[in-house]
């Protein structure tokens, strides 16, 4: 007698359960990842994560709010920019951010081209829908506010240690109970995925032969319900063990920002070029 697999007529159990865990795996080695790019030697990497918050923050309201579609294009290129002097890859940002983020904004963007009134320069044959001009350019518009926003947002959390965002945000007076909301849930979730992957480790090396379907829904609910209770379970323990060590909502960091002169004119780039983006983009 073997193992699952030296079963094909269970391969679609170990199909998904190899998918599941080669998903978790995948989550963790972009953890890693990030934070061996957070300690690059790279522009981002060496200004105070203050100066990033900030700057990256109202480059990504100008692109937010910009009417005009060269403005965009202007700040996307300067997302680029960036990217290049930080050591950040083009093709990592188009795997994790440009591919994805245009698959999702043009499912969204779709309808408009069809529901938006304007100058009709196409019909769909058969149905006779309306294409209108108008309609194309704010599908444009979405896709390109969204794929620079997005660009400048993973490009703040590749180039910064998580911490160090959080401890930003409190210096921008950002709510604590949000903060620590965000610095627990990405402590802890690394820590579910170890106990998800442990557990289905363990049904993977016990499958012999063949799942039924109805098996395989079992098996999947029977996990998430244990993986919901050790999470349950999990919270409270370390709430406790958190107001046993002196917890009182405010959780408090050693590393100490400094700002040093390329800070300084990197604040006053980005107040440039934020402002321009405004300006011209009215």
């Amino acid at each position: 007698m073997g193992i699952c697999g030296e079963f094909p007529a269970g391969a679609n159990a170990m199909n998904f359960l190899e998918r599941t865990l080669a998903s978790f795996l995948s989550a963790v080695e972009h953890a890693l990842d990030a934070e061996e790019l957070a300690k690059a030697d790279g522009l981002l990497q060496r200004l105070d994560p203050r100066i990033k918050v900030i700057g990256i923050l109202t480059l990504i309201i100008a692109a937010a709010t910009a009417h005009e579609f060269w403005v965009i294009v202007a700040v996307f290129a300067i997302a680029l920019s960036l990217a290049a002097s930080s050591r950040v890859s083009p093709l990592l940002l188009a795997k994790r951010v440009w591919i994805p983020v245009l698959l999702f904004t043009c499912i969204i963007a779709l309808p408009a081209p069809f529901v938006i009134p304007g100058r009709v320069v196409w019909r769909v044959p058969g149905p006779g829908w309306p294409l209108t001009a108008q309609g194309l350019m704010s599908a444009r518009y979405l896709v390109t506010r969204v794929e620079t926003a997005a660009t400048l947002s993973v490009l703040l959390i590749l180039c910064t240690p998580w911490t160090h965002v959080l401890k930003a945000l409190r210096v921008l007076r950002v709510p604590v109970v949000l903060v620590v909301i965000l610095g627990m849930a990405y402590r802890y979730i690394f820590l579910l995925l170890e106990s998800a992957h442990d557990m289905l480790e363990s049904r993977r090396s016990r499958i012999v032969g063949e799942l039924k379907g109805s098996d395989r829904r079992r098996l999947a609910a029977a996990s998430v319900g244990v993986l919901m209770s050790k999470t349950l379970q999990l919270s409270g323990d370390v709430y406790s063990a958190m107001l046993a060590r002196g917890f009182r909502g405010e959780v408090y960091m050693l590393d100490d920002f400094h700002t040093a002169a390329l800070d300084w004119m990197m604040l006053g780039l980005f107040a440039a070029l934020a402002a321009g983006a405004f300006y011209y983009g009215r």
